[in-house]
């Protein structure tokens, strides 16, 4: 038996937390630079954090001069703890859904911080977001696909999969979202951009957000809820 309440999952970086802003800050923290958003909106995976063709071969020399994974880890979360920041209107978002008694609201995340959900938990208070707001707040290893756990915090309040809603920023948070039968809303201020989600992987327009503002909107109006104050 389903119960009567409705479901959103938020992704945390790229679509709550401007986590861009956060890496660009640890790459100049480490005498690195990352290159602007559109250009790393474009790159692949494995490229991400190298830079683009402009900036590779400095950040390659820092690496290889000594910069390990384990230094870049511990800035990031140092950055993410004291400095990064959640997109504008994505606190009031989280607040007005966490006050709607038939809601039940979460972050799914694939953090790489160290101790992320103590990382995630010091940032949302910056922001006004006590941890008791959410219902669940879930890490993820890189390895580990979303599409598992969408199913397992559905299934753990008894949610009507039509009555679900999965936030992200890359298409695999779109494909979990539908290989778990809940309703995908994208947004392309992320990881990637609106032409790599739309003309590479083929997602469509219509549940694609430009902004946070407009993703506010989409949701709250898909749930029959208005923004307060």
């Amino acid at each position: 038996m389903f119960s009567n309440d409705r479901l959103v999952i938020l992704d945390a970086d790229g679509t709550t937390i401007d986590a861009f802003r956060a890496i660009e800050k640890t790459f100049v923290h480490l005498g690195m630079n990352i290159g602007p958003l559109a250009r790393f909106q474009k790159r692949r995976n494995i490229f991400k954090y190298l830079g683009g063709f402009k900036e590779m071969p400095t950040n390659l020399r820092r690496q290889l001069g000594g910069i390990k994974r384990s230094t870049f880890v511990r800035t990031l979360t140092e950055v993410y703890r004291e400095e990064a920041v959640m997109f504008d209107g994505m606190a009031r978002l989280i607040q007005r859904l966490a006050l709607t008694p038939d809601v039940k609201v979460g972050i799914v995340t694939r953090n790489i911080t160290v101790e992320p959900l103590e990382t995630l938990v010091r940032l949302f208070d910056r922001h006004g977001i006590e941890p008791d707001y959410l219902d669940f707040l879930v890490h993820l290893p890189l390895s580990e696909e979303k599409l598992g756990c969408f199913r397992q915090v559905r299934e753990q309040f008894a949610i009507n999969p039509a009555r679900a809603y999965a936030c992200g920023d890359e298409a695999k948070d779109f494909q979990s979202a539908i290989n778990a039968g809940m309703h995908p809303f994208m947004v392309a201020y992320g990881f990637e951009g609106f032409e790599r989600l739309h003309r590479k992987h083929r997602i469509p327009v219509e549940v694609i957000s430009r902004t946070p503002e407009e993703l506010a909107w989409r949701l709250l109006h898909a749930l029959g809820l208005e923004m307060q104050p």
